[in-house]
């Protein structure tokens, strides 16, 4: 459990996605700058740098203020980029989240841990902090991803699934007549136009599945009732249209990787 803040601490924590990368700034608990990019698999360190400066100074941040860094990639070609560019840019170590490095705050009986990916590994451990156990999180990203917590507190396991802009990617792409869509909940389940019919399928559909599977997780754990939180870049979209997910938190990895890098890494001093 972490102890009282005596001195200043500003964390850069990165989440690095297979579509967005998602960047928050900490001072010590508080979330005080975000940033979602979409993630490029050929930027090198130096191009990485040249916007991570601009991102600080337009929002007043001192990047020399920095004193922790947590990185959580899916993508393995950009790990060491921004490994490096985060070296050359602030002068600190970064952390790379893993189950290993989550220690006590990733309790698990998943029997290979080292596979878990790492944004996976960071929205369990907020999730149980924040919500308690049992809680589910629905992190709907390129892929749907579904992490289960038991009442004991222990990450189960879950599902990974296509996501919702990759289906709609994928049906487009496919369908030589199907236009590429916004992805918005349509006002009826039956279409009136191709773009309705084509939201309903893939918005409604995915509500319909992502709730299917709540509910053959909660029969298969003997669950009464759990906070399920939805999280990632659609989940304002999808939250309200399924019936089971109970609340919203965007910066839910982010918070994940605040709490693993203060427990594995903490500033001298800082903590009681």
């Amino acid at each position: 459990m972490l102890g009282k803040v005596n001195v200043n601490i500003m964390l850069l924590a990165v989440d690095i996605g297979n579509t967005q990368t998602v960047i928050g700034v900490y001072e010590n608990e508080d979330l005080v700058a975000t940033w979602r990019l979409s993630t490029t698999p050929s930027r090198t360190s130096d191009e990485i740098r040249s916007f991570l400066t601009p991102l600080f100074h337009h929002e007043s941040l001192d990047p020399a203020a920095i004193t922790h860094v947590i990185l959580a990639s899916v993508v393995p070609p950009l790990t060491s980029e921004w490994r490096r560019a985060i070296q050359d840019s602030f002068q600190v170590e970064p952390l790379t989240c893993s189950a290993a490095l989550a220690g006590s705050l990733f309790q698990t009986t998943y029997p290979r841990p080292a596979e878990i990916g790492a944004d996976r590994v960071a929205d369990a451990v907020a999730a149980k902090a924040l919500y308690g156990a049992p809680v589910v999180v629905v992190d709907f990203g390129t892929a749907t991803n579904i992490e289960v917590i038991d009442a004991a507190g222990n990450f189960v396991g879950g599902i990974i699934a296509p996501g919702l802009l990759t289906s709609a990617q994928t049906l487009s792409q496919r369908g030589a007549q199907l236009p590429v869509i916004e992805l918005l909940p349509p006002e009826q389940v039956v279409g009136r136009s191709t773009v309705e019919a084509m939201r309903s399928g893939i918005v409604l559909g995915e509500a319909d599945r992502v709730d299917g599977l709540l509910k053959r997780i909660f029969d298969e754990l003997g669950l009464d009732q759990a906070v399920v939180v939805a999280t990632g870049g659609l989940a304002s979209v999808m939250a309200p249209v399924t019936q089971r997910i109970t609340t919203i938190n965007s910066e839910l990895t982010l918070e994940g990787l605040r709490l693993i890098a203060l427990q594995a890494k903490p500033a001298e001093g800082s903590l009681d």
